[in-house]
């Protein structure tokens, strides 16, 4: 399970989305989750996902990078569903026993936000996949750059978010290498009640804290002799400009919006 995390992950490539500029694509990526919340049928729903397959295919990511991306979120997803399925209430029931009550709405809001769900976190994928965590540190900190005028340490927050980010996958590798130690050892991991298993990761929780500080000992360090001292004065190898793509990319979008909007206004039954 641990290997299907995919989250921080970077995937260099040569597409269109991987040269737009990162400025871009974190708003372009806001504006699509956006987008998501304001579909009201299915019309709406298949524009969006065709927008976001579309997206992937220009940015050639593996299907079964996307799959193990949203592996992880399927039993939170089958759980919320069926609590929207038995008890969300409607003018249409379907089925009724007890205190379960199966209507069209609910099973309607079930599919709707797990379409939901499911297209938000391909789509915040998207961005990591196609960004590197120093182009993303870059674009953090020119959009909220009007915020120094407020003596807001914008460097600062930037550079922590792209750290944490970039480290995902490391301590995800860490904490399965740990696993795998302990279980050649002979801990059981999988069985036994819950408290069981919750007493069973402490043997994990401990190294694997441990091997978090150090590392972040030794990033310290590396950025101390590098004589790094935060945002003021700093110079960039890469500057971030505009072009054309950038506009095309902006273009679509607004395209895709306008669509979605003008399609809720259908007489769609879903």
């Amino acid at each position: 399970m641990l290997k299907d995390i995919t989250i921080g992950q970077y995937f260099p490539g040569h597409s269109s989305l991987h040269r737009l500029d990162p400025r871009i694509k974190i708003i372009l990526t806001i504006v699509y989750i956006v987008l998501l919340f304001l579909v009201k049928n299915s019309a709406g729903f298949a524009v969006s996902i065709l927008f976001l397959v579309v997206c992937y295919m220009v940015a050639k990511i593996p299907l079964k990078m996307i799959l193990r991306s949203l592996k992880p979120i399927v039993p939170i997803l089958i759980f919320t569903s069926a609590l929207n399925v038995l008890f969300v209430s409607g003018d249409h029931p379907i089925f009724d026993w007890g205190v379960f009550h199966i209507t069209q709405e609910g099973i309607y809001t079930a599919v709707t936000m797990s379409i939901r769900v499911l297209c938000l976190i391909a789509g915040s994928s998207l961005l990591t996949y196609t960004t590197s965590p120093i182009a993303l540190t870059d674009a953090i900190e020119r959009l909220l750059g009007p915020l120094k005028v407020l003596h807001f340490p914008v460097h600062e927050l930037a550079m922590m978010m792209s750290i944490a980010l970039r480290f995902i996958p490391t301590l995800i590798e860490e904490t399965d290498k740990i696993m795998s130690a302990q279980k050649a050892r002979g801990a059981d991991l999988e069985s036994g009640g819950l408290m069981q298993r919750a007493r069973a990761l402490i043997p994990i929780l401990i190294p694997l804290f441990i091997s978090a500080f150090r590392r972040a000992e030794e990033l310290a360090l590396a950025m101390e002799c590098r004589c790094y001292h935060g945002g003021k004065g700093r110079t960039r190898m890469k500057q971030l400009h505009l072009g054309v793509v950038d506009g095309l990319a902006c273009g679509v979008m607004v395209l895709t919006v306008g669509a979605v909007i003008a399609l809720n206004f259908l007489p769609i039954p879903w």
